[in-house]
């Protein structure tokens, strides 16, 4: 046993965190988008100091309050494959779980009106976020591989939705941009309307065990 794990064996207080630019397991943050009544928060290869290649192998979104300008809309993802738009083709499946706030009502639900069989447009990745001042979304998005031109790109989210009916509703969705180009933009909005506030962080994660 080497490494942070070992560092940390019989240990009690004062734990050991690893350190920022190791080459375990280590996350690396990128970049910082803050919301303003934005129309989208994109984030994109070489601009802005964004790094989107070969120098993670995985890439996580992490989503902090998005708070949505019009009621009752959808957060989304897109993705760009090189050309100047994002309409990546995608194949998705996405489901939810859902709880009302006075507990009269729970779900569990495929929803196949929120997958992709080989389109172009934003996923859906967290249905009817509320606009009251107590309500936003939060959660993570993966992006596996982006700078691949061999394999399709998959990705995988989860997002908690304070819901405009009440409801905590936990949005679930995964799928793979099915293309050889390799994904150089990723693109985040709601369905309609801006996005009023909140934070997406980007990260890298890297480990030695993972990279040739």
């Amino acid at each position: 046993m080497t490494g942070i794990i070992a560092q940390n064996v019989g240990r009690t207080s004062g734990l050991i965190k690893a350190a920022s630019g190791g080459t375990g397991g280590v996350w690396t943050k990128i970049k910082t988008l803050t919301a303003s009544a934005d129309g989208d928060l994109s984030f994109v290869d070489g601009t802005d100091d964004v790094v989107l290649d070969s120098t993670y192998p995985i890439y996580v979104f992490k989503f902090i309050n998005i708070h949505p300008e019009t009621d009752g809309e959808h957060f989304q993802v897109n993705f760009r494959d090189g050309g100047s738009s994002y309409d990546a083709t995608k194949t998705t499946t996405f489901f939810q779980s859902a709880h009302k706030e006075d507990g009269s009502d729970q779900v569990l639900e495929y929803l196949t009106a929120f997958d992709i069989a080989q389109g172009t447009g934003a996923q859906t990745i967290g249905r009817l976020v509320g606009s009251d001042n107590d309500q936003a979304c939060a959660g993570t998005l993966h992006l596996f591989n982006p700078s691949s031109t061999t394999f399709v790109k998959h990705f995988t989210s989860s997002v908690n939705v304070g819901e405009n009916g009440d409801y905590s509703l936990l949005a679930t969705c995964a799928g793979y941009c099915n293309v050889t180009a390799a994904i150089d933009g990723v693109q985040f909005s709601m369905s309609s309307g801006n996005i009023d506030a909140g934070k997406i962080k980007l990260y890298g994660l890297k480990d030695s065990a993972w990279v040739e």
